[in-house]
């Protein structure tokens, strides 16, 4: 196999990690697939990670950074504070039309472990904690009595449209979420 630098092969490593784990979970993506998918030998993933967990919790990771910055990016696009918030729902409307959407890689993820300490599931747990931080800042950006209280309640929305995005098909679900935003935001 023709591997061209380190970074490289562990990128595509990752790469199609994320994209196996993302469209087919964490069970169905097996090492034999992995090897077959990127390319690379086996020797070649454990010379990188120690295991399937540590390999999985890394292309998750990136995932997370990757769309944490997209994300706020999009939402950061709109001109007040009380459009982002609005635009929260308006660019998850946008990713659920997108090709290839199979719903939230954290939640679909954190379902496969039975554990409340495995790395998967706190990896889940703070993802969800990032974007609830960011939404909390929006929050007191558009000057909310209580912007923690207020984020959450905008998180289980944004939560409960990709559920509903993912497990229903509608993708109307970010459009009915806003509405409800809308109301919570009193505007």
């Amino acid at each position: 196999m023709n591997e061209i630098t380190n970074n490289t092969t562990r990128d595509i490593i990752l790469d199609v990690t994320e994209k196996l784990i993302y469209k087919s979970g964490i069970a169905a993506t097996g090492m034999d697939l992995l090897v077959k998918t990127a390319g690379v030998s086996r020797k070649s993933i454990y010379r990188y990670f120690a295991n399937k967990e540590e390999l999985t919790v890394a292309a998750l990771r990136r995932r997370d950074l990757r769309w944490m910055r997209w994300y706020t990016s999009e939402v950061g696009k709109a001109d007040t504070p009380a459009d982002r918030l609005l635009n929260l729902f308006t660019v998850l409307n946008a990713w659920f039309a997108s090709e290839g959407f199979r719903g939230c890689a954290f939640i679909n993820t954190s379902g496969e472990t039975g554990d409340p300490q495995d790395p998967v599931r706190l990896l889940a747990k703070e993802h969800k904690q990032k974007l609830l931080d960011y939404v909390c800042e929006l929050c007191a950006e558009f000057g909310a009595d209580d912007p923690q209280t207020l984020a959450r309640q905008l998180l289980i929305l944004i939560d409960g449209a990709i559920t509903v995005a993912l497990v229903m098909g509608d993708h109307s679900a970010a459009d009915n979420a806003q509405c409800v935003a809308r109301k919570l935001l009193d505007l």
